[in-house]
């Protein structure tokens, strides 16, 4: 798997770089966001990018947001400080899939690598086609796309996990703690606002008036569910 790591601080970017290679990762580096974007445009099959927040010039914010909008598929991941609870925010806000808080551990972060991976990572085509139907919408599994009237919605990888998640169970509310363990795993040590973020950011994409979803409510005081066979009144 190949990744870009944008840092600035070149004792943290040697520290990340290190261990993600001990992994057998290939890294390519950045120092400025500038360097990113052209980095990100240059390599072929790079996987995951993580992001510094702070950053001469260009922030990491922007840096993700550009990315995602060019790569709708690569994995995002930002290194935060620990006590800017605002950052966190923010990065999920401008299309991050995950971030890890300053300082981290090396186990940590591969943790955090390893689990982005498997979610990009395509399910092998089966025999018969891998499907689920939730009426406007087709989950594709083995090809990890949504489609409605055969158009794609473009999702990040996080955002399709918790529409498999809740389409498996639809018509059945999911818990935000279940949510939040499924799709970031039992060990994520981030708190339940990494989900309402990402379910704001699916109702952008999938609902008709996202003020008032018709496929994916919530319920109040505890999660969310995805209401199956809903009436197709959009356009």
């Amino acid at each position: 798997m190949k990744l870009l790591l944008l840092e600035d601080e070149k004792s943290i970017r040697d520290f990340v770089r290190i261990n993600l290679k001990r992994e057998g990762f290939e890294v390519v580096e950045a120092t400025t966001g500038e360097e990113a974007l052209a980095l990100a445009d240059s390599q072929q099959n790079l996987e995951i990018a993580i992001l510094d927040v702070m950053l001469p010039g260009m922030d990491g914010f922007e840096v993700c947001g550009l990315l995602r909008k060019k790569y709708p598929r690569l994995g995002i991941i930002m290194l935060t400080a620990k006590s800017q609870e605002l950052d966190k925010v923010m990065g999920l806000e401008f299309g991050a899939d995950d971030y890890v808080s300053k300082p981290f551990s090396p186990a940590e972060l591969l943790a955090r690598v390893k689990a982005l991976h498997r979610r990009l990572t395509p399910i092998e085509a089966p025999v018969e086609k891998n499907e689920i139907d939730i009426h406007p919408f087709t989950l594709l599994l083995d090809e990890r796309k949504l489609i409605k009237k055969d158009q794609e919605i473009v999702l990040t990888p996080k955002e399709f996990a918790i529409i498999k998640l809740l389409a498996e169970n639809a018509n059945k509310a999911i818990s935000r703690d279940e949510i939040l363990t499924a799709v970031w795993g039992q060990f994520f040590v981030g708190d339940l606002k990494i989900v309402d973020v990402n379910i704001r950011r699916i109702r952008q994409k999938i609902e008709y008036d996202p003020a008032h979803p018709a496929f994916l409510e919530t319920v109040w005081g505890y999660g969310y569910l995805w209401r199956k066979d809903v009436t197709d009144e959009g356009n």
